[in-house]
């Protein structure tokens, strides 16, 4: 296997899910988000949703905190700071791939 190979399958498995890797591109573009937002912006079920995301949380990826808007309940996601690094290294990951396999 070529290094250029070798290196794609180093990326992180747990952000290479296209799904996971679209919350956290959005994440990584604001300061929060709610719930309803990353559904309707990534297209997933609410249970697709709550299952990325929390594989997200359990990895330290993302901060989930759960309050109330009014009476309304509110779920407001964020990235963390090791979430940031990780999707940032994945994305330079990606980039060099593609970098290297150019004709």
């Amino acid at each position: 296997m070529s290094n250029d190979l070798r290196s794609l399958a180093d990326v992180n498995r747990l952000i290479h899910e296209p799904s996971r890797s679209v919350i956290l591109a959005i994440l990584a573009a604001v300061e929060s988000a709610d719930f309803l937002y990353l559904q309707r912006e990534t297209g997933l079920t609410k249970g697709n949703l709550s299952v990325h995301l929390s594989k997200l949380e359990e990895a330290g990826y993302v901060n989930i905190e759960k309050t109330y808007r009014g009476k309304i309940p509110l779920t407001l996601c964020h990235v963390t700071d090791g979430g940031r690094k990780a999707f940032d290294a994945y994305r330079n990951q990606l980039k060099q791939f593609v970098e290297n396999t150019k004709e």
